[in-house]
């Protein structure tokens, strides 16, 4: 493995709508809202599938599965993620930590928030303790505040 570390930062957003399935983390979630998208809509494996490509130099999720490809719509966003990681393997690379921060009022991530952990270690093949997941709100402050909207941030480390 490469003993270099590399760091890299994946953010993803969607519009949240009534009718569309919840899932974060590849976990689905009982909610009124989803995540409006082409795929399955599950920013949490967007952005650390971006996090991960970002790190090892590689091209990002939407040059690599471009949402026009008919191939992509509802796609589960897994296979995002095992896609990305052949990559970085390819490049003599594994993922160290994951730090996820979800921004929503709804749904509520406590409840889910070790499920989630649990499938991300799963998916990026790590130990449970090297994940880590964060919900914040907005304050009723812009979009996502004014439930809209959920944005989610991960910082990759990669070595």
């Amino acid at each position: 493995m490469n003993s270099h570390p590399r760091i890299g930062l994946g953010i993803d957003v969607h519009r949240l709508a009534a009718g569309r399935p919840c899932i974060l983390g590849g976990i689905r979630i009982d909610s009124p809202v989803g995540l409006d998208a082409v795929s399955d809509g599950d920013a949490v494996l967007h952005a650390a599938t971006d996090a991960i490509l970002g790190a090892a130099g590689l091209d990002d999720l939407g040059t690599l599965f471009p949402e026009t490809d008919p191939a992509n719509r509802g796609r589960d966003s897994s296979h995002f993620c095992t896609k990305a990681m052949e990559l970085v393997r390819q490049q003599g690379l594994r993922v160290l930590s994951l730090d996820v921060v979800v921004e929503t009022e709804v749904p509520k991530l406590r409840p889910h928030r070790q499920a989630i952990r649990a499938n991300l270690a799963r998916l990026f093949d790590l130990p449970v303790d090297r994940v880590n997941l964060k919900g914040k709100t907005a304050e009723g402050l812009d979009a996502i505040g004014q439930r809209l909207a959920l944005r989610a941030t991960v910082v990759a480390l990669l070595g």
